[in-house]
């Protein structure tokens, strides 16, 4: 289908030239051009994204891509999770077709709480079979009246002699019907708020547990709403401590959620190219698009949103990776201004390309479909304004009382 074509060539690694990049990250470049390049995505049926979905996995996980997403005591390519290639896959991923992109994405969510927190019975049953393709993972934290704000959560996990009992729904969840594990937080009541949930393993085989219905999107692909009817789990299938839930969701998407921004990358630039070569070649009053001041004006400031996003999204990865601090503000910046400018920029390309860019099956109308969700999934901008904001406060206050 048209809406899914790889473009000719390859996105632009010029950026991988910045001090936050190392060799590693520039062969990795090389490799996944490579992958793309061979046609690896074309054959992929999306009028079926579950199948779609299974079949990218495996792919994924036999070209070795999805060893980034777990560490290397456990299959993976490094000894630990590194932001920058998560980064660099999924803006590639991204470039050349979303549901690849979030096919990876979501092996690295959905596990990313086991790996940091799992036991290593956990890590040895789990982790070697989803950077090898042959296990989904899904990430269930969501809930019908708790999405941004965490603290209503009311999904529950009684312990019951050596196991835990869950109760509750889920909604919106990626994978969801299709995942082999997933990673769920559950209310088990040590303190209010937060503070009383904790994080579990739970397979999708375990009885009391049940998908109550698929959820269909602008840009489709698999997403359910779940429930848990007494659905008995061993105790030793909860990640970390009763009442470190919360935590471990926010250790997880601190480290995953510049990759959202590295995505919206993805998809930010593969508009800027398609919108560059439809400019060259579209006949206007006697020359081409390209060559109007309007057009060229409307390109500069695509370019220019681009990397400045990028620039916060290498930041974050560079902080993490290689300074070893807290990016909770930082992820924050690079996640609100890539989707942001990305769904700006996306819409500027779709201008430009004027009613064939509302086409469906076209390239531009596509990417306006995909790049909306990345506004709201892993922390709505709006919740992403106010972690920028309590963290400038937290800082300000250390910096009073030093």
């Amino acid at each position: 289908m048209a809406s899914h074509s790889t473009p000719a060539g390859t996105p632009s690694r010029d950026h991988l030239d910045w001090p936050f990049f190392a060799d590693s990250h520039r062969a990795l470049a090389v490799e996944l051009d490579a992958f793309v390049a061979a046609g690896s995505l074309d054959g992929i049926d999306h009028a079926d994204t579950d199948a779609a979905c299974r079949a990218l996995v495996r792919m994924l996980g036999t070209a070795g891509i999805l060893r980034h997403c777990v560490p290397a005591e456990f299959g993976g390519a490094a000894e630990d999770i590194d932001s920058r290639s998560l980064c660099l896959i999924r803006e590639t991923l991204a470039y050349a077709d979303g549901l690849a992109d979030f096919a990876f994405a979501m092996q690295g969510l959905g596990t990313g709480a086991v790996s940091l927190s799992g036991s290593a019975d956990l890590k040895h049953r789990i982790l070697p079979a989803v950077a090898r393709g042959e296990l989904i993972s899904a990430f269930a934290l969501t809930e019908p009246e708790a999405g941004s704000d965490v603290a209503a959560m009311a999904c529950s996990a009684r312990r019951d002699g050596d196991d835990y009992v869950l109760d509750g729904e889920k909604t919106f969840i990626s994978n969801g019907g299709i995942a082999d594990v997933y990673t769920l937080f559950a209310r088990t009541g040590e303190a209010p708020g937060t503070r009383g949930i904790s994080a579990f393993v739970v397979f999708a085989d375990t009885p009391g547990f049940s998908v109550v219905e698929r959820i269909e999107t602008i840009a489709p692909h698999p997403l359910a709403r779940i429930r848990f009817d007494a659905c008995r789990i061993p105790a030793s299938q909860l990640l970390g401590s009763p009442g470190e839930g919360f935590k471990i969701a926010m250790r997880t998407l601190d480290i995953f959620r510049p990759s959202v921004a590295a995505a919206a990358l993805g998809f930010a630039r593969r508009a800027l190219d398609e919108a560059v070569a439809h400019a060259r070649s579209r006949n206007m009053f006697g020359a081409t698009l390209a060559d109007l001041p309007t057009a060229q004006g409307t390109l500069g400031e695509m370019a220019t949103a681009i990397d400045a996003a990028a620039l916060l999204t290498a930041r974050t990865a560079w902080r993490r990776d290689v300074q070893k601090l807290p990016t909770t503000r930082e992820a924050a910046m690079a996640k609100m201004t890539a989707t942001e400018n990305a769904q700006w920029v996306i819409d500027q390309a779709l201008q430009l390309f004027g009613g064939r860019g509302v086409r469906v099956g076209e390239i531009t109308e596509r990417l306006y479909r995909e790049i909306r969700a990345l506004r709201i999934y892993e922390g709505a901008t709006e919740v992403q304004k106010l972690i920028i904001g309590r963290e400038l406060m937290k800082a300000a206050k250390e910096r009073a009382s030093s």
